[in-house]
């Protein structure tokens, strides 16, 4: 793996770490590539070590929101643990970097010769359960500030940076809000000096501050996590 490592991967022993190693090669994550589509075949897992992938719900063909986020913390195609080999969501990458690739085939005999590969997926299943149970509750009861606070944090945590790319329009289909209602939202935040926004541009500037003005959900899934992973 890249000079970052994946989180998941690092809770595994050397010894299946280095069998995942062997059977899988490094991608390219590339910005806004859709790497899966909800209803198609899971060829393969993802382990991102830098970049990140938006987990999107899609609505009628049409209108998709947000619903988890997946980073060098996690992977990506976590359903074939669960014997399901169809992509439940759309996969959209919103940071580029490098992803250890490995193939369904692949992934599924590991699964089943390696306990602790298997323990410590079942475990990640769990975390991604908790946190997409939170995020419906947080789009129907918090306000867009608190949620796009929430959402900056999210990225910043797998940006590995202070900035990043990121546009209105591109917030607003995230949290499945009107851009009106980010740009309002981002202006608040922009006031109170937690963030610089400019072309495109996103700075945190102040990140507790940023954690203060977020809705609980975000400390409550860094919990959930810390909970099973430490």
């Amino acid at each position: 793996m890249p000079n970052s490592p994946n989180r998941l991967l690092s809770q595994l022993p050397q010894t299946s770490r280095r069998r995942l190693d062997s059977l899988g090669q490094i991608v390219e994550l590339r910005l806004s590539e859709t790497i899966g589509t909800a209803g198609g075949p899971t060829d393969a897992v993802l382990f991102p070590s830098d970049g990140f992938i938006s987990l999107l719900a899609q609505v009628d063909g049409g209108h998709a929101i947000e619903v988890g986020m997946v980073g060098r913390e996690g992977m990506l195609g976590i359903q074939l643990a669960l014997g399901v080999s169809t992509e439940p969501l759309k996969a959209l990458v919103q940071g580029p970097g490098q992803a250890l690739r490995v193939s369904a085939a692949a992934f599924r005999r590991e699964l089943r010769a390696d306990p602790a590969l298997r323990a410590t997926v079942n475990r990640y299943v769990y975390v991604l359960f908790a946190q997409h149970a939170r995020a419906a509750a947080c789009l129907r009861f918090h306000q867009i500030e608190q949620r796009l606070a929430r959402w900056l944090l999210m990225s910043h945590d797998r940006a590995h940076a202070d900035h990043f790319r990121v546009t209105h329009e591109f917030l607003a289909y995230m949290l499945g809000v009107r851009r009106v209602g980010v740009t309002l939202a981002a202006g608040a935040l922009q006031r109170r000096q937690l963030i610089a926004y400019d072309r495109g541009e996103m700075t945190i500037v102040d990140r507790a501050g940023l954690a203060d003005a977020a809705c609980r959900c975000y400390a409550s899934d860094q919990a959930a996590y810390a909970e099973q992973f430490g």
